[in-house]
């Protein structure tokens, strides 16, 4: 706000901005005849970016940014006119031998290449990096349609800790490595108390029993807990 200077704006934006904001900026602050010149530069930018676009008034148009340009050389100094700003003469052109300017620009690749680089976490293997963020996040967005088209069996016990808030500090948790067997038994645990699976067990044992007439009811058990879980 002390230099009264905009710092950091995309190339969208700068675009954006001369088109739309511009005119409306420069009211009452510049004289007529400057503000008429430079509104009429905004305008020709905004048809020039139109998605649709009438061939009979290009000529007008590219007669016209030249004049646009004459009166902009004398109200302001040589050195603001450069070969870049010299290249607008040359749009018009470009529009009737290309077709329309929003076919081609790179703003949408832009856009993208910033995604592109969000997935690089490995420096020394950029190629490999993302290609297997972008096939981690194509897995996610499958799985997230898939599972929102299924339908649940029954209804899950909620957590103790619904609704809940842990201030508790967390900082000198030792993390304790179990194996899977350890981790298997402890499902099974919890499922076999939990009250909505237990219609479940239930029906699990009886199919045991009737495909196993023979078995002990101590089989039946074993053979439950195995089979019970993936």
């Amino acid at each position: 706000m002390q230099d009264l200077k905009l710092i950091g704006l995309k190339s969208h934006v700068c675009q954006i901005m001369m088109q739309k904001l511009l005119p409306v900026a420069i009211c009452g602050i510049l004289p007529r005849n400057v503000r008429y010149t430079i509104t009429r530069l905004c305008s020709f930018f905004s048809f020039i970016c139109c998605k649709v676009i009438d061939a009979v008034k290009l000529d007008k148009l590219e007669h016209e940014i030249v004049v646009i340009f004459c009166e902009l050389e004398m109200f302001f100094p040589p050195f603001v006119f450069d070969i870049m700003v010299h290249l607008v003469v040359h749009l018009v052109r470009e529009v009737r031998l290309c077709g329309p300017i929003y076919l081609r620009w790179i703003y949408n690749v832009e856009w993208y290449m910033k995604i592109l680089k969000g997935y690089v976490k490995n420096h020394y293997r950029l190629e490999a990096s993302i290609i297997e963020s972008y096939i981690t996040e194509e897995r996610i967005e499958f799985c997230s349609k898939y599972m929102s088209k299924a339908h649940p069996i029954g209804f899950l016990a909620n957590s103790w800790h619904h609704n809940c808030f842990i201030s508790k500090c967390l900082c000198d948790v030792h993390v304790v490595r179990k194996y899977r067997s350890e981790v298997l038994e402890t499902h099974l645990y919890i499922l076999n108390n939990t009250y909505e699976v237990i219609t479940y067990i239930e029906g699990h044992k009886t199919i045991m029993k009737k495909n196993n007439p023979r078995q002990p009811e101590k089989w039946v058990l074993m053979e439950h807990n195995k089979t019970f879980m993936p």
